[in-house]
């Protein structure tokens, strides 16, 4: 498996910073066939005009990110735009200072396709527009390019798309600034392409600093943003994308707002968005949130604290331990198994070799005894991530490629590796420190 360098670096530093690449992922995909097989089932949907709504729900390091991060990159593969974000305190659903708004901003700012998977693609995908309906013109007209006849076709061609989004709600408003933004790309107006191109990722903050900029009285807010991105997942169809997919992370910090209403109306977003694509009134458009178990199913701060949700969400009575639903609306991350464990070690191994230059030197019954180590800790069964087994086997690796003359066997028979503590360890030692110093 020879890697590009570049990839290479970014996967093994990503990875020992606990977080997911947003490249090379298939190098190191492992398990979730079940998950990944039920989510591109949606994509399916999506490309056949339907929508699709989904919430992954996994602990922390279990590879929520990874899963989302790998149906990303398979979607951009088929044509599909995909916008992402992740939730903070300054980034939610719905909110009175502009929360809601900086989320889709997050989101627009992210878009990716194909050709531009790092983001900010906006520009690059309105272009593409123009150019592939004066491309698709020209093939069926057979007209010389500066003819008026081919001008004419071309605008009636464009106007075409732009009618359709005329009946969404905001859509007459957004159809106005593609024509403006049309007419600036025929001009070679940069100036007036910019700006509307702020427009459209919410930069304007007041209707009065829109009409200044562009002659437009509206703006997109706190309250409709998600409006403006149904529209935008039906002009990017029209564009000739297979339809557009919302991936929105750290579902966490709805659940951490102390205000009760405010995360009410955040959940009541949700619903929204959940109603919209389960009863058929979004096309080409599916969503996916992520979150932990916690921030989902407690009844009385997590999403189904909001009984329209629960009882929507709730798994019925037989969808219960070894028994999953790939179908439903909630995918709950199941552990990988102890062999899909080791196979990705060794992807790591071959990868951080390939990297720095070096004759692997852990064997396979070291790469065995690494995975019998880390699940022989107390409370791994239940509490151990592939986040924290793979933070350690890279430091592992780390430490004997700068250590040529250290043993493997006496690197992980030593205590300070064998006896590590797992998460629940550590937060039973520091409570009962904490009770101790109490005490005294």
């Amino acid at each position: 498996m020879k890697i590009p360098k570049r990839i290479a670096s970014t996967l093994i530093n990503a990875l020992k910073g606990g977080v997911v690449p947003r490249i090379g992922l298939p190098y190191i995909a492992v398990g979730r066939e079940q998950e990944i097989n039920a989510l591109l089932r949606d994509v399916e949907i999506i490309a056949d005009g339907g929508a699709s709504f989904r919430f992954i729900s996994g602990k922390y390091g279990s590879g929520k990110s990874f899963l989302l991060q790998t149906i990303r990159n398979y979607v951009m593969d088929r044509n599909f735009v995909v916008v992402d974000a992740d939730l903070s305190p300054e980034r939610r659903l719905q909110g009175t200072k502009g929360q809601g708004l900086a989320t889709y901003r997050e989101l627009i700012q992210n878009m990716s396709t194909k050709t531009r998977p790092e983001g900010g693609a906006l520009p690059l995908v309105l272009d593409k527009w123009i150019s592939g309906v004066q491309s698709g013109v020209a093939m069926e007209s057979g007209l010389d390019l500066e003819s008026p006849e081919f001008a004419r076709l071309v605008q009636q061609k464009i106007f075409e798309v732009i009618s359709q989004l005329n009946g969404m709600v905001h859509g007459f408003d957004f159809a106005h600034l593609l024509t403006m933004y049309y007419r600036a790309y025929l001009d070679g107006d940069e100036e007036t392409k910019a700006k509307v191109i702020r427009w459209f990722r919410g930069e304007y903050l007041t209707k009065t600093e829109a009409k200044q900029a562009l002659g437009v009285n509206v703006v997109i807010t706190d309250d409709d943003w998600y409006e403006y991105i149904k529209i935008f997942a039906a002009f990017l169809k029209s564009a000739g994308y297979a339809g557009m997919l919302v991936l929105i992370d750290e579902l966490v910090n709805i659940y951490k707002i102390p205000n009760a209403i405010t995360r009410q109306y955040n959940y009541e977003k949700i619903l929204t968005m959940y109603n919209d694509t389960l009863q058929g009134k979004a096309k080409y458009f599916g969503i996916i949130l992520c979150g932990t178990p916690q921030c989902i199913e407690d009844t009385r701060r997590g999403i189904y604290s909001y009984e329209a949700l629960r009882s929507r969400l709730t798994e019925g009575r037989f969808a219960r331990g070894d028994t999953r639903d790939m179908l439903a609306p909630i995918i709950r991350l199941s552990p990988l198994t102890n062999e899909e464990m080791l196979i990705l070690v060794e992807k790591l191994s071959d990868i951080h070799a390939q990297l720095f230059g070096y004759t692997q030197r852990l064997t396979q019954e070291d790469r065995i005894t690494f995975i019998q180590i880390e699940y022989s800790r107390v409370g791994a069964d239940s509490h151990i991530t592939p986040r924290e087994i793979i933070r350690d086997f890279i430091e592992l690796l780390d430490i004997l490629y700068q250590n040529p003359g250290m043993q493997v066997a006496e690197l992980m028979g030593s205590e300070a590796f064998s006896y590590a503590k797992t998460p629940l360890e550590a937060q039973s030692d520091e409570s009962a420190g904490e009770f101790a110093e109490f005490e005294l």
